[in-house]
């Protein structure tokens, strides 16, 4: 059960974006891109675990790998930000603006974790990348 002073998120990502969190030691999500105006964690892990399997994994932007990640963030400062609800009645997520990032960051709650990953038919990655993946989602 929850603290109801700490709430889980939970964010699918590409590895490009999981080698950004292994470089600032699983701490902070890296700030957006020019072209991303908002960054959108995911309030529920199947719908994490959707985007992660089903998107990320057919995209070559994604590397063609999906990684869910579970992060805890302070309750107080997310009431802040609206719920939107984007297809599904599970697809629920949070829209922080890419300039707020860096204060939602400080906001996280120990570690940023890996808690799946999935690989599409065109995954390639360097071996020591991989390496870190699996010490990464062997040691939570």
């Amino acid at each position: 059960m929850q603290s109801p002073t700490i709430r889980t998120l939970y964010r699918p990502i590409g590895i490009k974006e999981l080698c950004l969190i292994l470089e600032a030691t699983r701490k902070e999500f890296p700030p957006r891109l020019d072209w991303q105006p908002i960054f959108y964690p995911v309030l529920n892990k199947e719908y994490a675990v959707q985007i992660a399997r089903d998107w990320n994994t057919k995209d070559a932007a994604s590397g063609y790998a999906g990684f869910v990640t579970e992060f805890d963030v302070e309750a107080i400062y997310l009431d802040q930000f609206d719920e939107h609800v984007v297809g599904a009645t599970n697809h629920r997520e949070l829209w922080i603006p890419a300039e707020e990032l860096a204060t939602f960051n400080c906001h996280i709650q120990g570690f940023i974790r890996v808690t799946a990953a999935y690989y599409g038919d065109n995954y390639e990655t360097e071996s020591i990348i991989q390496k870190q993946i699996n010490e990464l989602l062997s040691n939570q």
